[in-house]
């Protein structure tokens, strides 16, 4: 049982890292947005590759997130990666100490 418990465990890591890496990578695109970087960096294409449709869904989802010129979906995104942090990553945490 113990080997179920590490692999949820170490699940609950990499899920924790990955959401972390995605938060810094919303914030940088954020930042980007008020700068008009060249838009053929590759470093810049890909932020916005990873980004933007991740945006355009918390667009259609919540009309109001666009509000007299200020785009609000990376606050959006933000709440719900911390969201997924709390919830579900503790819950897979404590899931593994009980298993345990």
């Amino acid at each position: 049982m113990f080997i179920i418990a590490n692999l949820i465990k170490a699940l609950a890591f990499v899920l924790d890292s990955v959401l972390s890496i995605y938060f810094w990578i919303v914030i940088i695109s954020a930042l980007l947005s008020w700068v008009r970087p060249d838009p053929y960096n590759p470093i810049v294409r890909f932020i916005y590759s990873i980004t933007e449709p991740v945006f355009y869904r918390v667009r259609k989802w919540i009309p109001f997130v666009y509000i007299s010129g200020f785009d609000l979906s990376p606050i959006v995104v933000l709440l719900a990666i911390e969201f997924l942090k709390i919830f579900l990553v503790q819950t897979l945490y404590q899931l593994a100490i009980y298993m345990a």
